[in-house]
């Protein structure tokens, strides 16, 4: 099916045992991400084509065609209407993105509507990216990643949540919503940041996008991204490194590779602190590439915002593309990305990190040595700098 769609040829009806609970990451992880990570305008409407299909399936009160038309209407980008007396924008799931996007509509939100109370929905995790942000309101929706049934039971929530007429919806291509399928809220008073097709003729990287989006639908020029912290780490001379890959090992690079980069950036002559991420798996791997590095390493183990904590207050952040390098991007922290596995050239140059400070090495083919003396290349002005 997925061949079919990037073919231009998508299926009309999408096969039922996709949506059998067994084959919900086949679902989700090959057709859905598949779909999406081209940054396709086509491939947009194939997605809500076939999976306003799902919708309907387990939510039988929903018409395809409808949720379809509905879809297209709310990813127009209009201007909001008057004045909301709440702002409710959605949480994107993911942490990254939640820093390098939707952290921007945020940042446009409270700009324009100052009165109005504004609202982060999603989860527990998320939030405490903004945690210390005052006057921000979280509400609490968690997003199973089970079968679609428990994906779509958000709906229940998301309905309560935004069932005021004077309350403002800003999706940022939300997996609460489905990116955008899910009815939930008014619609007059819905707007969809389709960031799969947005600004699809350029080469611009996601916050660059929806900060053009902010400005049209907002009237907020100059949006940007940025963390919110509660927890504050003492600022010192370390490196915080992440070689976590979100489950997706084409990111990662074959071994030797992290050993050789942990024993480089020993050679800076800097504390490093590395984060052991989210996993039994990953933890073992990166305790495994430091002890074999020989270098002198701290491990952070906890929660995500408190390693984004510990990456705001280094002096340079060293990873894979991740969560941590939108992190540093939006901290004004040099950062070193290495950034493989992308299925298309548009997904690069979406999700890269972007600024002054951003050293990003787009690794096509995965040839370690190659890319440690890019890593080396890329070291050298940072290391003159600190060194003065």
């Amino acid at each position: 099916m997925l061949d079919a769609c990037l073919a231009g040829d998508p299926p009309k009806e999408l096969p039922r045992a996709l949506l059998e609970e067994t084959c919900g990451n086949a679902l989700f992880r090959i057709l859905v991400e598949g779909l999406a990570d081209r940054f396709e305008p086509a491939l947009c409407d194939a997605y809500a084509g076939l999976f306003a299909q799902a919708v309907a399936h387990i939510l039988p009160e929903e018409h395809p065609a409808e949720l379809v038309a509905r879809y297209r209407r709310i990813r127009r980008v209009r201007p909001v209407a008057g004045r909301p007396q709440r702002v409710v924008v959605l949480s994107r799931v993911t942490l990254g993105a939640d820093v390098a996007v939707t952290s921007v509509l945020l940042d446009a939100a409270r700009r324009r509507f100052p009165n109005a109370e504004l609202v982060f929905a999603g989860p527990q995790k998320n939030y405490d990216l903004f945690a210390a942000e005052r006057d921000l309101v979280h509400a609490l929706v968690d997003y199973p990643r089970g079968p679609l049934r428990e994906r779509l039971a958000v709906r229940e929530r998301l309905s309560s949540l935004l069932a005021d007429r004077d309350t403002v919806v800003l999706d940022p291509d939300s997996r609460l919503t489905q990116l955008g399928l899910l009815p939930v809220g008014h619609e007059d008073r819905y707007h969809l940041f389709e960031s799969r097709s947005y600004g699809a003729a350029s080469g611009c990287p996601l916050p660059e996008l929806a900060a053009d989006w902010a400005a049209a639908t907002l009237g907020v020029d100059g949006a940007k991204p940025y963390v919110a912290l509660a927890r504050r780490s003492d600022t010192g001379p370390y490196v915080a490194v992440n070689l976590g890959v979100g489950e997706n090992p084409a990111k990662r690079l074959p071994d030797p590779f992290e050993e050789k980069l942990l024993a480089m950036l020993a050679g800076c002559g800097l504390p490093i602190v590395v984060d052991k991420g989210g996993s039994a798996e990953e933890a073992a791997r990166v305790e495994r590439a430091a002890e074999r590095s020989g270098a002198p390493v701290a491990f952070w183990e906890g929660s995500f915002a408190g390693f984004a904590s510990i990456i705001a207050a280094s002096r340079l952040y060293v990873g894979y593309d991740s969560a941590g390098q939108h992190v540093a991007a939006a901290s004004g922290v040099p950062l070193i990305s290495i950034f493989a596995g992308f299925p298309a050239p548009r997904m690069f140059e979406r999700w890269r990190p972007a600024g002054p400070l951003c050293q990003v090495i787009r690794v096509d083919r995965p040839d370690v040595e190659e890319t440690l003396e890019r890593v080396r290349e890329a070291l050298r002005p940072w290391a003159e700098k600190a060194a003065t």
